[in-house]
């Protein structure tokens, strides 16, 4: 059974057989309640977190509406947004922006779809959220500059992201056919447009954290980014 080809954003609605888009709702709902536990906890001893949080769920929703189709995997190759997210308000908060802004797009966007919002969540929300902030972390207590570690956090979240995206396509989308060729079919589909995409979302990770440090580093120091403010990043 070959890939559809498809122009939405996302796994598209219907791509992933049942028992598939069942198993990844299941497998994302702990994170989800974590998240919001987390948002729920940090709330309670600073009450601008909330706004902070909706304003990064805008952030994630515009950057992941930015569609470059790729007919080949039956979905579309696009930004991510998970990387900035979880560096500044950490991992589990930014599974639950994602799961937000991937909830909109399929309710009022086509984008994605309800059955595969699941499959979606994990591969944005939970993999390119923890790939991005373990990345920056470690870069960071091994001495990395704050802009460098950033850069390749987003570029860690968003190829991450699409690793995972074929690891589920080609285990929905398979049928009776061996796993790792296709596996290796929806890999080498992604990699003509997300490999550069992976590059500028590094990049725009590292840009808003610059951004961050020369008007807000208050915010950075707030959220537990950096320590102190230095005179340089």
């Amino acid at each position: 059974m070959g890939a559809t080809p498809a122009y939405a954003m996302h796994i598209s609605e219907g791509i992933l057989p049942f028992p598939w888009a069942l198993f990844w709702y299941v497998a994302v709902v702990p994170f989800v309640a974590l998240g919001v536990k987390r948002v729920n906890a940090l709330s309670r001893d600073d009450l601008s977190l909330k706004p902070l949080v909706g304003l990064m769920a805008a952030v994630v929703f515009i950057i992941s509406c930015l569609p470059i189709p790729v007919p080949t995997a039956g979905t579309c190759s696009h930004p991510c947004g998970t990387g900035i997210a979880a560096i500044l308000l950490g991992p589990l908060v930014s599974v639950l922006i994602a799961a937000v802004a991937l909830l909109i797009q399929a309710l009022f966007l086509a984008h994605g779809g309800l059955s595969t919002l699941g499959a979606n969540t994990f591969s944005m929300g939970v993999v390119g959220s923890l790939a991005g902030w373990f990345v920056f972390r470690a870069l960071r207590r091994i001495g990395g500059g704050l802009v460098v570690s950033a850069f390749v956090a987003g570029i860690a979240a968003d190829w991450a992201t699409y690793a995972v995206t074929a690891l589920i396509l080609a285990l929905g989308i398979r049928g009776n056919a061996p796993f790792l060729p296709l596996f290796v079919k929806v890999v080498v589909a992604f990699i003509p447009t997300q490999l550069p995409l992976g590059i500028l979302e590094g990049g725009i990770t590292a840009g808003m954290v610059s951004l961050l440090y020369r008007r807000r580093p208050d915010l950075l120091v707030k959220m537990k980014v950096i320590e102190e403010i230095s005179g340089h990043a």
